[in-house]
């Protein structure tokens, strides 16, 4: 035993161990909504015990354990569900007495599980993020209806369809086979980058960045780390928001306003981070085959390392983005590529290749492709038409704070 602690002190240690312990009566039970109850009726019975006894040496075995209890006595209480578990050995496994010490690997293994069905396929990319944030990130529902924009009772409404679509469709509580774990990893990734992009350029809302959903994506990717070492695109996803991550102090001004890159104080950037995302660029370029987070992290190291806007080595980057083309081609790819090699042979040469990507109307939506020919027809001095452009560009931004970006940039177009 370790004193005799407050509530404030058992509120810490249960945080810590929120996670892992949900997730290994995920397991033991196999229902999402059962576990969690049982997982809240432990705390609550250690918040009643603790005080009086003290922490144990071991509080997460604790709390599986007695979580384990609880969603006996559940079972027991409900005899239709108790009936159908029992047929397929569930109550038989939580009665048993083994497995309550979990060791280390064990724990990961309840994780990753974990992790791999909330990012299950069937699922919609909405509810595979809603659900990571709440069972995995532990978030409050209220903080994940915030993401998506809508009242806690809606979000508790679609938490629980989602939970009751791994129920019933029978999606399987596992880490999939080495044979498939390369194609569902990259769903799991995209989850995760999902979360975090979701903070650093919230695509509704009035805030420039929630930098708290930043944090948790990057706790995401070094909890995968942990979980998966040595995977070249858990390294470079890592290492992709860490560096992306670093910026955020310099995003915004003192009021609150987005700041382009250009325009960001380099003081602010945390150098700490930009030093751990370099070296995960440099393991996650290693691989034989370097993956397209590996290929976005090297490009972001690139400007990370810069001195000045001005002195940022474009020939590198535009470089890096051919290799991404051939990764992953896609539109989006294509327009960054198109404006790093403007930095390199000209606006002019951007504008030629935005004009292409534009003709075939495959990003007619999407606000940063008139906003990027906006900068560069500003750069040739052809006002007018940069004034236009920004004004497509304002009309199909999403978020308030990139709207009054462009505003800016276009009251400040001379002529």
């Amino acid at each position: 035993m370790a004193g005799l602690p407050d509530r404030a002190a058992i509120e810490i240690v249960y945080r810590g161990e929120a996670g892992r312990v949900l997730a290994t009566l995920i397991r033991l039970v196999g229902d999402f909504e059962l576990a969690e109850e049982a997982a809240q009726e432990a705390f609550a019975a250690a918040l009643e015990r603790w005080p009086v006894v003290g922490i144990p040496q071991n509080p997460r075995a604790w709390l599986v354990n007695s979580g384990r209890h609880k969603a006996i006595d559940r079972l027991r209480r409900n005899i239709a569900l108790r009936t159908k578990l029992k047929a397929l050995g569930i109550e038989a496994a939580l009665e048993a007495d083994t497995g309550t010490e979990s060791d280390a690997e064990e724990i990961a293994d309840d994780r990753l599980r974990l992790i791999f069905t909330c990012c299950h396929p069937a699922l919609s990319m909405e509810a595979r993020v809603a659900l990571t944030l709440k069972v995995v990130c532990g978030l409050e529902t209220a903080a994940v209806g915030r993401v998506f924009l809508v009242a806690e009772e809606t979000m508790a409404q679609r938490l629980v369809r989602a939970k009751a679509k791994i129920r019933d469709a029978g999606i399987p509580y596992e880490v999939p086979g080495r044979e498939h774990l390369a194609e569902r990893l990259t769903d799991v990734l995209a989850v995760v980058y999902l979360v975090f992009t979701e903070g650093y350029a919230p695509s509704r809302g009035d805030v420039p960045i929630r930098s708290e959903f930043c944090a948790e994506a990057i706790r995401l990717g070094r909890l995968l780390l942990e979980l998966l070492p040595g995977e070249g695109e858990v390294e470079g996803l890592l290492a992709l928001m860490l560096l992306h991550g670093a910026r955020l102090a310099g995003r915004a001004d003192a009021a609150g306003e987005l700041l382009l890159l250009e325009e960001q104080d380099r003081c602010r950037w945390d150098r700490d981070s930009i030093e751990e995302g370099r070296t995960l660029v440099r393991r996650a370029l290693s691989h034989a085959l370097p993956g397209p987070y590996a290929v976005q992290a090297a490009i972001a190291a690139l400007h990370a390392e810069a001195p000045s806007f001005a002195a940022t080595d474009w020939a590198q980057i535009a470089g890096l983005y051919q290799v991404l083309l051939h990764l992953q081609p896609s539109a989006v790819v294509e327009l960054n590529a198109a404006a790093a090699l403007s930095m390199v042979e000209g606006p002019g040469r951007g504008l030629d290749l935005i004009d292409a990507l534009s003709a075939r109307g495959v990003l007619k939506d999407y606000y940063l492709l008139p906003a990027a020919r906006a900068d560069l027809l500003t750069r040739l001095g052809r006002t007018a038409e940069a004034r236009s452009a920004y004004d497509e560009a304002i009309a199909l931004a999403h978020s308030a704070p990139e709207r009054r970006l462009l505003e800016r940039r276009r009251r400040g177009l001379s002529g």
